[in-house]
């Protein structure tokens, strides 16, 4: 069977990442179900995992949830994560600038520079085109970089004009990661519902809730500090479909 929680596996946060999964493990193994031993840690075989029928628990992305595996999975829940803004289990993207670009407003990036993640990614392609659409503004897909950290990077290098980050990985990386320093928020888009836990279908969503919701609640103040975990919440995946996908992607 398969467990991963890759979404937010930074350094900073995976003997925490840990220590969460052996909560849960142990739970599951308490009910009679089984559990791998450790996490999966494999980032480039991410769809792999979470089509997979041997898929026990994961995370994935809102945009991958609703463009290519809603109807193929189970929709456990949604960690909350206590995002500024953002209602529970909802998360918002920021929009970064090099931190000496005399730009201070998003109006001012009009046809901007944009590095992002993935095309396939809620916070650093769907949420920041989405935003700057509706204000009536274009960002070039300018870099693709294939994560987040890596277009935090790209910004900091003078490589490209802005970048948007899930909030949650800001504020992670902000704890550790140097480039940070370089960079400066220029504005957040409106929340959106947050990265689901997933299963294989088949998989009993509400025991995995109910062992989840049990395993956060259980971890220590300086793990809850670590992961920035506040609970898991129940949103209906009507709610992950009707956010809407740029027509670029």
């Amino acid at each position: 069977m398969i467990a991963s929680l890759p979404m937010y596996d930074m350094p900073p946060v995976m003997a925490a990442n840990d220590r969460l999964w052996q909560a849960i493990r142990n739970g599951l193994r308490a009910r009679g179900m089984d559990a791998p031993d450790v996490l999966l840690r494999e980032p480039d075989t991410l769809f792999d995992q979470w089509e997979s029928p041997d898929l026990l628990l994961s995370q994935t992305c809102g945009m991958p949830y609703r463009t290519r595996l809603h109807g193929k999975v189970t929709l456990i829940g949604t960690p909350d994560f206590g995002v500024p803004g953002a209602p529970a289990g909802h998360y918002r993207s920021v929009f970064l600038a090099h931190r000496d670009d005399l730009r201070t407003r998003l109006d001012q990036f009009d046809g901007a520079k944009l590095a992002y993640n993935e095309t396939i990614s809620q916070s650093g392609w769907a949420g920041p085109l989405n935003h700057a659409a509706e204000r009536g503004l274009r960002l070039q897909a300018h870099l693709h970089t294939g994560g987040h950290r890596s277009s935090m990077e790209a910004i900091a290098a003078g490589q490209a004009d802005i970048a948007g980050l899930d909030a949650v990985t800001w504020d992670i990386l902000q704890s550790f990661h140097p480039a940070a320093a370089q960079v400066k928020v220029i504005d957040m888009t409106d929340p959106t519902p947050g990265l689901p836990y997933i299963a294989a279908v088949g998989v009993d969503g509400v025991v995995m809730f109910e062992v989840i919701a049990q395993a956060i609640a259980g971890l220590s103040a300086e793990d809850r500090a670590v992961t920035r975990l506040k609970g898991i919440v129940a949103i209906p995946a009507a709610a992950y479909l009707a956010v809407p996908t740029p027509v670029a992607a």
